[in-house]
């Protein structure tokens, strides 16, 4: 498939943004009220910075953006429509949250109630964003279990790590963020290498018989391809990522991660090191997620002179 910019940082600062999101309600649940105002409104500005950029970026992608609205429309059968109304739900309490967690209005006693609404609104558009992938039976990379656990560990693990970030630059970095951060780095790693192994792992035996329907009357073949310039199918579906440059592209997420996680524990004795690991969790973040789209193969692909899908 190939891969967008435009939906590649829709769904990695969306993820992000989000994940923070969740982490700062967490943090009212369990601490009450911003340690500051400055701190609060500068944490809650960028979680929602973040998801704004993103649902604007996803727009770039449609041929007419200003129809957008519509998908709105289809929330009961369609996890993009539902995706698009929890986003947008979701600010509501969100921005309440943010109002009240960072003291701007002092209502200690909603603090948790719309925190609460808030952790679970985030998560479900994050599971929402990955289940438009995953219900997607004609791309075999992306119909599997574990696509949904790759969304959600990137977002809570980005997340997490900004947090941890914007705590050192305020000068309020407790040592189990550090640990938190660097569990939820390696979540997202393990899950994102289950990920890559049970893909490597399917098998591509679909063929141009199972897509014409006479694959009963033996092998079929094509005569010539169906056109004779390439085309918006072809843009779109046929874009392949050769498999070494996917094998090293794989190894430099692993290794940004690690090393990540590395720099996150360093942080205990120099706290601006969790600004490095900040950015290389989010470098990674962005590698995989267009690995995620390059190596995606479309049935349809078998049409274009594939021999297996």
């Amino acid at each position: 498939m190939h891969p967008a910019y435009s939906v590649i940082l829709f769904t990695t600062a969306t993820g992000a943004g989000y994940g923070l999101l969740v982490l700062l309600a967490l943090v009212g649940i369990s601490h009450g009220e911003a340690t500051t105002i400055a701190f609060g409104l500068t944490s809650m500005v960028i979680a929602l910075g973040l998801i704004s950029i993103g649902l604007l970026a996803s727009t770039f992608h449609l041929g007419h953006p200003e129809r957008a609205w519509r998908a709105l429309s289809q929330w009961r059968s369609s996890w993009l429509s539902r995706e698009g109304v929890l986003a947008i739900v979701t600010y509501v309490p969100a921005v309440l949250f943010g109002v009240v967690w960072s003291g701007l209005i002092h209502a200690p006693d909603l603090i948790k109630p719309l925190a609460v609404i808030t952790v679970v609104l985030a998560m479900l558009t994050v599971m929402s964003t990955g289940k438009i992938y995953s219900t997607l039976k004609t791309i075999r990379a992306w119909h599997n279990p574990w696509t949904v656990w790759v969304y959600l560990t990137f977002a809570l693990a980005t997340g997490v790590t900004i947090l941890a970030a914007i705590t050192s630059v305020f000068g309020n970095f407790p040592a189990f963020l550090v640990y938190f951060s660097s569990a939820w780095m390696a979540v997202a790693l393990i899950v994102k290498v289950l990920y890559w192994r049970s893909v490597d792992a399917a098998p591509r035996d679909l063929t141009m018989g199972d897509a014409t329907g006479l694959g009963r009357l033996g092998k079929v073949g094509q005569w010539e391809l169906p056109h004779s310039v390439p085309n918006y199918v072809q843009k779109e579906m046929g874009y392949a990522v050769a498999r070494k440059h996917a094998a090293k592209l794989r190894k430099l997420v692993i290794a940004a991660l690690v090393l990540a996680i590395l720099l996150m524990l360093s942080a205990l004795v120099v706290p601006h090191a969790a600004l490095l690991s900040m950015a290389l969790v989010l470098f990674a973040s962005v590698v995989q997620r267009w690995l995620f789209f390059a190596e995606a193969q479309h049935v349809v692909t078998l049409f274009y002179g594939a021999e297996a899908a």
